[in-house]
């Protein structure tokens, strides 16, 4: 049985009816990371996973049946696991220890997961190419002379490198979607709430999620079914039934009326993301899809509103970042105020910088109203133009991504044109709806490109049956 060919689900029922031992799929993958651990995708592989995957074996010969029982696991460095280091691929938590687990960590263990690694990141979730990292750059899984996307692209080329079958990410801006589309995988950005957040280290508290990075759309609905649901720890999770997201994947969309963005249209003109954005649509239509064209005008909004929010929440987030408790502190600090001032110049990253500055702008006194205050009135405005877009459509059919993953410092000094990389994916976090990026067509240069589905609140498995409709069509 080659394990590396097996989905999540085939893994994680042959190692419940015992044609595979959690031992021997965990060591396959433990080796796996070791033999790329030139794509820098991992911080740590925990050397406690081989004793872990025993243990599971055990449990499994006396009748457990967990959904991911003996099935390994990586988590993006902002999710503690209790007893492990949770930088945030940031100077700041170098050897920050986790003392209690994240939601998402207890259902994953309450299911059986045996968690191996810790995957990099843009410092703090702050990026789109993971060239933040204070631990280095992590390079493509298909073409290590290009970036994997961020901020999750660790956990994404993870994927697509074959170092577990599933790993999580978080997704502020598109940070799970974009190193998905970049790296060949499936990705989505849950409803907001319908993850619980507790346990992760924040970033804009009111837009992020957690969700999964899989190989297939199939695999990714069993994970979330795994993931989601209400928390007593995290008063916006929804406190609502899980979907059997797998029963809803159908094969078929016809009758589905899929909602063409009218505001996109110029946008995508001459982009290396058009040709599969138009195939895309055709397929669906050929396949019984009604094609309409929908409307949310204030949609090329969402960029500046969005960061005007996200750093604002920033700010306000990691001010407990002070040197004092349990990050780093400047061995040249003479008093409490050079502590404050030496910690967070030397360890924050620019990129952390930046977007402090931009928060601390946005928040201060003057310029709150002008800026904070209508951002978040803004977003209000396209929450009820999105309400009404769904009205005529079921999803809203996007390019992930404008092209192919690019050159590793290609954009080095060029933030503007760095941010300009999440203009698909912010409506989204900005709505609070489900979105998942599923591979579609190539780039110029035959790398990935992804195509992204967005439905309103909670309809993830309708996402769900679009996306595997798509995947299947494109594995033929």
């Amino acid at each position: 049985m080659d394990i590396g060919k097996l989905s999540l689900i085939e893994l994680s029922t042959a190692i419940r009816e015992r044609k595979l031992s959690s031992y021997e799929v965990t060591k396959y993958y433990i080796d796996k990371c070791h033999e790329k651990a030139e794509l820098n995708a991992l911080l740590e592989i925990f050397d406690d996973a081989l004793d872990k995957a025993k243990e599971m074996d055990e449990k499994i010969d006396k009748g457990f049946k967990g959904k991911l029982a003996g099935v390994p696991v990586i988590i993006k460095d902002n999710i503690l696991y209790k007893g492990k280091i949770a930088s945030c691929s940031s100077k700041f938590l170098e050897n920050y220890v986790a003392q209690y687990n994240a939601d998402v960590v207890t259902k994953m263990l309450e299911q059986g997961a045996v968690i191996i690694a810790r995957a990099n990141m843009d410092e703090f979730a702050m990026g789109s190419s993971t060239e933040n990292s204070a631990f280095g750059v992590t390079k493509n899984a298909l073409d290590p002379t290009r970036v994997p996307g961020g901020s999750s692209g660790g956990s994404a080329c993870a994927v697509a490198a074959g170092l577990a079958p599933v790993a999580l990410g978080t997704d502020t801006g598109g940070s799970i979607r974009q190193p998905a589309s970049y790296n060949g995988v499936v990705g989505i950005k849950p409803t907001y709430g319908r993850v619980s957040r507790f346990g992760v280290v924040a970033f804009a508290s009111s837009i992020e999620q957690v969700g999964p990075i899989t190989k297939t759309v199939r695999d990714n609905a069993y994970m979330l079914e795994v993931l989601a649901g209400g928390s007593e720890h995290d008063e916006t999770s929804l406190k609502l039934p899980v979907n059997d997201y797998l029963s809803e994947i159908t094969g078929s969309v016809k009758g589905l009326r899929v909602g063409v963005l009218k505001e996109i249209e110029e946008a995508v003109r001459g982009l290396d993301c058009e040709n599969s954005y138009r195939g895309a649509i055709e397929l669906l239509k050929k396949n019984g899809g009604e094609i309409v064209e929908v409307s949310i005008p204030d949609f090329k909004l969402t960029l500046p509103c969005y960061y005007i929010i996200a750093p604002a929440e920033a700010t306000s987030n990691l001010g407990r970042f002070d040197g004092v408790k349990y990050s780093r502190r400047s061995k040249d600090a003479k008093d409490i105020d050079e502590i404050y001032v030496k910690s967070r110049s030397e360890g924050f990253g620019r990129e952390v910088k930046r977007r402090i500055m931009l928060g601390n702008f946005v928040l201060s006194s003057g310029y709150f109203d002008a800026y904070y205050n209508k951002a978040k009135k803004l977003q209000q405005k396209l929450i009820a133009e999105a309400k009404e877009a769904f009205k005529v459509c079921d999803v809203l059919l996007l390019p992930t991504t404008a092209g192919e993953a690019f050159k590793i410092g290609a954009k080095d000094g060029d933030p503007v044109s760095m941010y300009k990389e999440d203009l698909f994916t912010i409506m989204a976090n900005v709505l609070g709806v489900p979105a998942i990026s599923v591979p579609y067509g190539k780039g110029k240069a035959g790398m990935p490109l992804g195509i992204q589905l967005i439905a309103d609140s909670l309809k993830e498995g309708l996402i769900y049956n679009v996306a595997d409709f798509i995947e299947k069509q494109e594995v033929k």
